[in-house]
């Protein structure tokens, strides 16, 4: 069982990274054409509405595929069955192993994250916090210039641009980070050896 659910894992991940490569240019416009379409009828209409909407648009289909095959079947006067019998067949149910493994992941980060919050706000290093107050900080001017929803059509396109971007110029991104992140440790070391008890304990 554990070697089935790795490879259906495995198997998602591949698939995940062949879209976000743009490895199937149809499948990814599809799933990026979707999306980006679902934001931005949210940032328009109530989230209520566009569930709605959705489901009456995919009912619409398969109703009508439903009767045009039935109809279909009756003037060729075949057997054919039910058109989705396929998909009917198949067992979607999930499996109490996947959801408990996946639930305790889930519960880990969960935990992590917490104990890290904790490390941030009960200031146990000092530069940590000072980095997390200088991003809170930013992100009250990116609250102020964007909303929620904006803020996920703008990271939708950043998933399917970036990945594509960084393969073919990968060489000249990770220098110029590696500069950046040079400059950023040499800004940081300045600023423990001049504030008092800010300079990280040796390991």
């Amino acid at each position: 069982m554990d070697n089935k659910e790795c490879l259906l894992t495995n198997n998602w991940r591949d698939k995940v990274v062949d879209l976000l490569y743009w490895r199937d240019v149809k499948n990814t416009g599809v799933v990026f054409g979707a999306l980006l379409l679902l934001l931005l009828s949210l940032s328009a209409c109530s989230i209520i509405s566009v569930l709605s909407y959705v489901a009456l648009a995919l009912l619409s289909v398969s109703i009508t595929f439903r009767i045009y095959k039935g109809v279909l079947q009756a003037i060729q006067k075949s057997d054919e069955g039910h058109p989705f019998k396929l998909y009917l067949d198949q067992e979607i149910a999930l499996s109490q192993e996947l959801v408990h493994k996946y639930s305790d992941v889930a519960l880990g980060r969960v935990n992590a994250v917490l104990i890290e919050l904790r490390r941030l706000f009960l200031v146990e290093d000092l530069v940590d916090s000072l980095k997390f107050a200088v991003v809170m900080w930013i992100l009250t001017y990116v609250g102020a210039l964007f909303n929620g929803l904006t803020l996920l059509i703008l990271g939708l396109v950043c998933v399917f641009t970036i990945p594509i971007i960084y393969e073919k110029h990968q060489t000249q991104i990770d220098h110029y980070v590696a500069l950046v992140n040079n400059q950023i440790k040499d800004i940081v070391g300045k600023i423990q050896a001049k504030i008092p008890g800010a300079k990280k304990k040796s390991e």
